[in-house]
């Protein structure tokens, strides 16, 4: 529910400051996620074999934590900054990202495997539930 919540305050702070179209937020949203995870979205999906479903419903715990992290980041240097206009929300976009995806680098590098997984959280949670029936 938090993650709902930091979403929307993003989307909010994006409202003000000059994004104007779906496609405005679909590139800040590919800026945060490239900085963050190194892909974009629609790759990511790839990655998760994801068509039309929502990826966060379907990423763990670590990549939804890196996804909120870069999303108040990025909120949080648009309120500092008193960011305007889509170019510079951009580059926050992509600074907020960066810092997210500092700490996804340094967590891979200590737990030696990648944040970013195939795996589907949604269908892991059901293979667990059908596996431990009686």
């Amino acid at each position: 529910m938090r993650g709902i919540a930091v979403r929307n305050e993003l989307t909010d702070e994006w409202d003000k400051r000059g994004a104007e179209h779906q496609k405005d937020y679909e590139i800040l949203t590919a800026e945060i996620s490239k900085a963050t995870f190194g892909i974009t979205p629609s790759d990511y999906k790839k990655i998760k074999g994801l068509k039309r479903e929502n990826l966060r419903d379907h990423m763990g715990d670590l990549e939804l934590i890196l996804t909120m992290l870069g999303e108040r980041t990025t909120t949080e240097i648009h309120q500092t900054k008193n960011t305007q206009g889509l170019s510079r929300l951009k580059d926050d976009a992509r600074a907020g990202g960066q810092i997210a995806g500092t700490a996804r680098k340094q967590i891979k590098r200590k737990l030696k495997r990648s944040i970013v997984l195939k795996d589907n959280f949604l269908q892991h949670k059901k293979k667990k539930r059908i596996g431990t029936a009686k």
